[in-house]
């Protein structure tokens, strides 16, 4: 990695939160191949300029958890088949990364040794170090915590210096931005005006564990070509939620 590379980053390593729904692109269920390749070409440039990059997927797209369990199914195993769901997703993801050539593993916060690694911290950051990208899949591996909470948790694990959360909007509203059409985006929030307003940004247990680890958040619009690796060399997208004088 050059000197030059490396003082255009504003954050070295970061954690990208994809859901599944973004995997989804205008199907109504399954994985649209057309906007993994998308995807993968966004995260090929913010690899290209030298930042170390890890990625926690969703499964909405396939299984909510959610969902499923005010439909019969125990809230305990609906949460399970929605981290199996969030596997497949990686896998597919990683497939695509790695025909473009960039080395990729899967971890999973349960194991399944024939098709990933089990996650280790310390060798997940080695991987990152090597200039491998890392997914991590299956949640926390615990029912009754969302994959946003899994992201802040890997985020803190890995020693990541952002969450960015890939959305399909750009950034955060007051209110819903495809239903109100005069609704006011915010550019920067502190973590406890995120709580306190009620903003459905990540749940609360994922905001509170990045304000205890002082991660900033950055929600952007990950359909906008070049959004991804504009956040990481500095540019002014989307929101940022983190501590009053964060830069």
């Amino acid at each position: 990695m050059s000197d030059q590379q490396l003082s255009s980053l504003r954050f070295k390593r970061i954690l990208i939160k994809l859901s599944g729904e973004a995997l989804m692109g205008s199907l109504p269920f399954g994985i649209d191949t057309q906007v993994l390749g998308y995807i993968t070409k966004e995260i090929e440039k913010v690899k290209n300029v030298g930042a170390e990059i890890c990625i926690v997927v969703g499964g909405g797209n396939i299984f909510r958890g959610r969902t499923a369990g005010d439909k019969g199914i125990s809230r305990v195993t609906a949460d399970y088949m929605g981290m199996l769901a969030t596997v497949i997703n990686a896998l597919a993801l990683q497939d695509f990364l790695e025909n473009e050539g960039i080395p990729t593993r899967v971890q999973t916060a349960i194991e399944m040794r024939a098709v990933a690694e089990p996650y280790i911290r310390r060798k997940a950051i080695r991987h990152l170090e090597k200039g491998r990208i890392v997914i991590f899949a299956g949640g926390t591996g615990n029912p009754y915590f969302t994959t946003d909470t899994a992201a802040a948790l890997r985020a803190a694990e890995v020693r990541a210096e952002a969450l960015l959360k890939a959305t399909k909007v750009d950034g955060i509203y007051e209110a819903d931005p495809l239903k109100e059409k005069n609704a006011y985006k915010f550019d920067r929030l502190d973590y406890l005006e995120v709580l306190n307003r009620g903003l459905k940004v990540m749940d609360s247990t994922a905001i509170s564990l990045c304000m205890e680890n002082n991660i900033p958040i950055i929600v952007f619009n990950v359909n906008e070509p070049d959004n991804l690796v504009k956040v990481v060399t500095g540019h002014k997208i989307g929101t940022l939620v983190g501590r009053e004088g964060e830069k």
